[in-house]
């Protein structure tokens, strides 16, 4: 992973794709002194993990009559690189060592004489030639690489290869000079006349530097596991009936293996890990593992349970002890610091009794270790000093270092974050050379989030933004995150999972490395605490074409609502005739990049227009709260708000007169944005402020929870479902904080507990134990000490024989109880089960 490599450059699509999808480079100079020689040089590299390399680098034609190429023929012959004449191979011919063809750039110089009528080579430090070639002067010249359809020149065979600063001079003046170190587009800029070349299907190399590429998505049915073989560059998907094998490197494509030992019940939140040449999934509330037989296709053990009591722990296999480790972890509202260890040659686990700095309790940390796996790092995550929930849960950036030497936990730093809190995927890829770190992190107070990769240092509290962004769903255990870094093919991966419907949807990303920079700053904090930005003046202007262009890939590639989106774009409300059992509510197509025609206000607020546009940004706060005044008020009670109203609530410190203009002026640019939604019309026909929607257009899930919430004696298990799935994006309206607001919250949260309760209670605990157990986790959410739902959970897990879990869920709720009210709880574990 070398940090400083230069990483740009062009790429050429080559026999991997059509003949109409490769790349052309067609560059000219002009007008130059015919007999003077003629000096061509650049720098070149081969793209990895192909089928195919052979093929026309260039084609030097002068006044469109005389051809000079340079070809890779990877034949029988040992000799790769060759120049051709006209119709004639010449005997100048060389190679390029492997490792320097395809992990390196390689200076090329091509000398043209026409004076001693001699052609010569500069390939690193050697040099090839040959004289009596009957050479042409000539005053007008085409460098035309890779493939090209120019006259009687036109070939469709090149090899994948990359190119960069190509330039051409004559006695030791340059002519032309072309870097090729744009970010897209197809104009190759010339530097020295503004001589621009053209390109056809360019891939820059910047981009892939900068912006992650979906390399493949796929659905799984029922819970996924996922883990990585860094050795072939596979991603391993565990599911319940086959194991699917992603291979990055030659043809990228996906492997589907059925299992000879069955159905492999998984448990949400626990994980996989390949290490040590086999394939382990953690059973981690059982203390169990299974291992894989690739061979014989089977798993050597199966197990039964439905629930963890440890989601998104830490893993890591360390060969100082030939041991797998576990840390931390999270379930039945208790954040786990417990390492564990499993030795995988004893088939024995032990918890470990760590020394050394305190280890807070947490989840969603990443870790990494270096490369014999005796020291493993840990950062960030979400947690608190107690272990509970209840009890000031926060954020985390500590950076610890645990030692399987001597089973020590060591502070290094705390990171300072000034803008909006994060946590971290589940790997950490650990460079022990440059003493740095690349993990991906995320906001998990949001449903629509993001992951970014962040480049750090092992020794200092200090990290810099790389790479663009990538679209991923957040919600608990539902939802998994990793890196991995592809030593061979110099790449790193994400991976995301999401599960929905009963079936776990797989994205796999790339980007090669080294990755650039999101933007020139690098973040470092002292140890005392304060931050410092060290930006770099000269390249502020790269910065910013940088932004634009990232914000113009950010638009193709994130998704912005949820992945269960309605069926088509146009949006029926929710009916109790739409709510029968057999009517399914959200398709399964996640192939749609943007959500459509919906207004959101369960988690973030969020609008979005026909187009798949999300128009919130454009909010000034003054206009947001306008629009969720008129909002709220138009949706629940169909009757919209007084201009009296308006004032009280934004311009009460305003005379009557200041507080009419100033709502005239942002009513206008209210409706000016609302136009853009269709269907959405600001109207004051009825003496009130109202928004009109189309429900049959847009998707409100306000308006479609109002609908379920307003008739509990209708109330079915598709209904509930579909009010999880409102309310899995978060809570409403949860980032934003008015004083009037607090009303419709309080009233939401009650409403939803409600439901749930009154659903509950018409279902019998024998008839549907795993989703009562659900349905009281939702609750839990709104409310963590609801005495109805504890008793709830405890019976559904008793029933189904989870007596340990019905235990450690009213213990939890004890403790919770007691830190809020001040004293215990007046029953006992077992009169509740009674």
């Amino acid at each position: 992973m070398p940090a400083g490599a230069q990483s740009y450059g062009l790429g050429f699509y080559s026999h991997e794709v059509v003949q109409d999808k490769r790349t052309t480079l067609d560059l000219s100079v002009n007008n130059v002194r015919p007999k003077d020689n003629l000096d061509v040089y650049f720098d070149l590299s081969f793209m990895p993990n192909h089928v195919i390399y052979f093929g026309y680098i260039l084609r030097l034609i002068g006044d469109d009559k005389q051809n000079i190429d340079l070809v890779y023929d990877n034949q029988a012959n040992t000799k790769h690189f060759k120049i051709i004449i006209g119709e004639r191979l010449s005997k100048i011919c060389f190679n390029i060592d492997d490792k320097l063809l395809f992990e390196h750039w390689n200076k090329l110089r091509i000398v043209i004489d026409y004076k001693n009528d001699k052609i010569t080579v500069f390939s690193g430090k050697e040099a090839y030639s040959e004289s009596g070639l009957q050479l042409k002067p000539c005053a007008n010249y085409k460098l035309l690489f890779g493939a090209n359809a120019y006259r009687q020149f036109q070939t469709t065979d090149l090899p994948p290869l990359k190119l960069r600063d190509v330039n051409v001079s004559q006695n030791g003046t340059l002519l032309s000079n072309w870097p090729l170190n744009e970010w897209e587009g197809n104009v190759a800029n010339e530097t020295v006349n503004q001589n621009n070349g053209t390109i056809t299907n360019p891939l820059w190399i910047k981009s892939r530097h900068r912006n992650w590429q979906m390399e493949k998505e796929f659905t799984v049915p029922g819970d996924a596991s996922v883990t990585f073989d860094a050795a072939t560059e596979r991603v391993l998907v565990i599911s319940q009936d086959s194991l699917f094998a992603y291979t990055v490197n030659k043809t990228p494509q996906i492997i589907s293996t059925a299992y000879n030992s069955g159905r492999q019940l998984l448990v949400p939140g626990d994980q996989a890990l390949y290490s040590n040449d086999k394939l382990y999934y953690l059973y981690i509330d059982q203390l169990a593992v299974g291992t894989y037989d690739f061979g014989a296709k089977r798993w050597n053990k199966g197990f039964t349970n439905l629930a963890t009591n440890n989601g998104h722990f830490n893993k890591f296999f360390s060969k100082a002890d030939s041991s797998i480790y576990t840390i931390g972890g999270y379930g039945q509202l208790i954040y786990k610091d417990s390492v564990k260890r499993y030795n995988v040659i004893t088939n024995t686990w032990q918890k470990v009794t760590v020394k050394g700095d305190t280890f807070t309790p947490r989840y969603l940390a990443g870790l990494g270790t270096n490369t014999v796996g005796d020291t493993a790092y840990v950062i960030g995550g979400y947690g608190s000093a107690s272990g509970q929930q209840i009890v000031n849960p926060r954020n985390l950036y500590d950076m610890m270092r645990f030692s399987v030497k001597d089973k020590s936990f060591k502070k290094l730093f705390t990171i300072d974050v000034k803008n909006e809190d994060f946590v971290f995927s589940n790997s950490l890829v650990i460079n022990e050379k440059e003493r740095s770190y690349y993990g991906l992190i995320f906001p998990q107070h949001k449903f629509n989030s993001n992951l970014q990769l962040i480049r750090g240092s092992l020794d200092k509290a200090k990290y810099q933004l790389v790479g663009d962004t990538i679209p991923f769903l957040f919600h608990d255990i539902h939802s998994f995150s990793d890196l991995y870094y592809l030593p061979h093919s110099s790449k790193f991966l994400a991976v995301t999972l999401f599960r929905e419907n009963d079936r776990t949807r797989i994205k796999i990303y790339s980007l090669l490395s080294p990755p650039e920079p999101l933007d020139d700053r690098v973040v470092e904090i002292s140890h005392a605490g304060y931050l410092l930005w060290i930006a770099i003046s000269g390249i502020v202007l790269l910065a910013i074409a940088g932004y634009f262009v990232f914000v113009k890939r950010k638009k193709q590639l994130v998704i912005p609502g949820p992945q269960y989106q309605p069926k088509t774009v146009l949006v029926p409300p929710v009916t109790d005739q739409q709510l029968e059992p057999e009517v399914l509510l959200f398709d399964d197509d996640h192939t749609k990049s943007h959500c459509k025609n919906s207004i959101f206000l369960f988690g973030d607020l969020q609008l979005f227009t026909p187009e798949g546009n999300e128009i919130t940004k454009y909010f000034t706060p003054l206009l947001k709260e306008l629009f969720l005044v008129i909002l709220l008020y138009s949706v629940k009670l169909d009757r919209g708000v007084s201009s009296e109203k308006l004032n009280e609530i934004l311009w009460f410190d305003k005379s009557e007169k200041s507080a009419r203009n100033n709502r005239s002026v942002n009513i206008a640019k209210l409706k000016s944005l609302l136009d853009k939604m269709g269907h959405c019309q600001l109207s004051k026909d009825t003496g009130y402020w109202k928004i009109e929607i189309g429900y049959s257009h847009i998707l409100v899930d306000y308006h479609n929870y109002l609908n379920i919430v307003s008739n509990k004696t209708k109330l079915n298990k598709q209904k509930i479902i579909h009010l999880t799935h409102i309310t899995q994006r978060g809570n409403f309206l949860s980032n934003i904080e008015y004083e009037w607001l607090d009303t419709f919250k309080s009233e939401v949260s009650n409403e939803i507990i409600d439901c749930y309760l009154s659903f509950a209670g018409s279902v019998p605990i024998a008839d549907d134990p795993e989703f009562l157990i659900k349905l009281a986790n939702d609750i839990f959410y709104f409310d963590p000490v609801n005495e109805e739902a504890m008793i709830l959970k405890c019976k559904a897990l008793a029933h189904i024989g989870k007596h340990s879990l019905a235990k450690n869920t009213f213990e939890s709720f004890n403790k919770e109880y007691k830190a809020i009210y001040g004293e215990a709880f007046e029953r006992d574990f077992h009169s509740i089960l009674e």
